[in-house]
């Protein structure tokens, strides 16, 4: 049963209060009134950082990775609003985005997208060479994502795959090159990804159904239970694996058997056929990325 539709775009927020009228459209193109995304982009990277850093990491590292979560979780909205405007429109709760609704046409989203490019890059060559050139060969997959829910029912892999990008990033701004710690995790932040963004496709399964969107919520549909589970498991032992060969001492296992009780509770308490519901645990998938952190940063220092 479905108890009505969820929308994560807010009635007012900061945008409304403080920003110039001509300017909230692009804002809230680059979603920044809905920081969630930005956190799930963001939370791979200091993870990565914090597992390559003997001790403490580098607070200098991890504001710069702020600002690049930010200007790219927004670039890669502006690519998937795009595309996707046509789709967005047919949909309630995506049908008043910028793009979608008219508020700013194609052309001056290609602008800003420029933009938000430009700034991007702006950012990664602050780092050495290998990690100037691994952040640039994530722009193939921000590029193809959006098409992904055209052709297979498994768009939250492609998600995945782009958004945990960070996880070698933020270990080869640290070491200057990639390790099986480092591959270890980005897999990890896959199978995560592949069980938060299933969670979140429940919201739109019906309209996505009427216009021909694929998603694993459509694929797995009330078998879902069970698949979370499978990619949650995998996630957290890949997590411990990775930990593992970083050297990483007790308290992250400790911390990390926490962050995995947090992930049962999502699945436990999950109704998919509730959009509000599945809004709340999508969201709730932050806490379980700085629960993570907190036990590499822990695991490190002990260490």
């Amino acid at each position: 049963m479905t108890h009505g539709t969820a929308t994560d775009i807010p009635d007012e927020s900061w945008i409304d209060r403080l920003a110039p009228v001509g300017a909230r459209p692009f804002l809230r193109l680059a979603r920044l009134d809905r920081p969630i995304g930005t956190w799930l982009l963001l939370i791979p990277c200091w993870w990565s950082i914090a597992l390559a850093t003997p001790g403490l990491p580098e607070v200098e590292l991890l504001v710069l990775f702020v600002i690049g979560a930010v200007v790219m979780r927004g670039a890669g909205c502006t690519v998937n609003d795009i595309v996707d405007r046509d789709f967005d429109a047919r949909v309630a709760r995506t049908a008043t985005r910028p793009i979608a609704s008219g508020q700013i046409t194609v052309p001056q989203a290609a602008m800003f997208l420029g933009l938000e490019l430009l700034l991007g890059l702006a950012v990664l060559v602050q780092f050495n060479p290998f990690t100037v050139a691994l952040g640039i060969s994530s722009l193939a997959l921000v590029a193809l994502y959006p098409f992904m829910k055209r052709i297979t029912y498994w768009p939250q892999l492609f998600l995945g795959f782009t958004f945990n990008w960070g996880a070698l990033v933020g270990w080869a701004a640290v070491r200057g090159d990639l390790a099986l710690p480092a591959i270890l995790l980005y897999a990890a932040g896959v199978f995560w990804t592949l069980g938060y963004d299933t969670i979140y496709a429940h919201q739109d399964k019906e309209h996505d159904a009427l216009i021909g969107i694929k998603s694993t919520a459509l694929k797995l549909g009330t078998e879902t239970r069970p698949w979370l589970i499978g990619f949650y498991a995998a996630a957290v032992l890949l997590m411990a694996a990775a930990g593992q060969f970083a050297g990483l001492n007790w308290p992250y296992f400790a911390v990390l058997a926490a962050g995995a009780l947090h992930l049962a509770w999502q699945v436990n308490t999950l109704d998919i056929g509730d959009p509000r519901n599945c809004l709340a645990k999508f969201k709730s998938n932050r806490n379980f990325g700085l629960i993570v952190l907190a036990g590499i940063v822990g695991g490190q220092i002990i260490a």
